[in-house]
């Protein structure tokens, strides 16, 4: 899905080029810092809980170091969806709206798992209910146009793609 290039202007068709070609390259970059990040959180999520697994306690792990584990687990999901945003990006030239509101309730699912309700109002808790509704409607609205036609290729995981 190309964008089409206005070649009436030699200049304009050769800032286009060189624009498209710093994007790539600037996503290329985002995309390996990205990976390492990934990778590094993961051998650290590995790291802890072994570390929690292998101290001498009653109990294996405890509430909060599950909830921690689950945070630092849904982070790294987080940052592989971020990688597979910018994949997309660069196969089809295309942000997919989908994509980012996934990453979007990664994140916040991530910050209510190790959210401490006592330390919130009645309000900001409604206030988090309201975003998550908004954002999972947005999910399923933008999935059933993607489904519906051919608005986007597939997703880089999906069956065809």
């Amino acid at each position: 899905m190309e964008p089409t290039v206005d070649t009436s202007s030699p200049g304009k068709d050769r800032w286009t080029r060189f624009i498209a070609r710093f994007e790539r390259v600037v996503i290329l970059g985002l995309m390996s810092l990205l990976m390492m990040i990934v990778a590094v959180a993961t051998v650290e999520l590995g790291w802890l809980l072994f570390k929690d697994l292998t101290s001498a306690r009653l109990l294996l792990l405890d509430m909060e170091e599950t909830f921690d584990l689950f945070g630092f687990f849904l982070l790294v999901l987080m940052g592989l969806e971020l990688i597979s945003s910018l994949k997309s990006y660069v196969r089809y030239g295309v942000v997919r709206g989908d994509l980012v509101i996934e990453v979007a309730l990664i994140a916040i699912t991530q910050k209510i798992i190790i959210l401490d309700t006592s330390k919130y109002d009645g309000a900001s808790l409604l206030g988090l209910a309201a975003l998550i509704l908004a954002l999972a409607v947005a999910f399923w609205l933008v999935r059933t146009v993607y489904s519906r036609g051919t608005v986007l290729p597939p997703a880089p995981g999906d069956a065809q793609g």
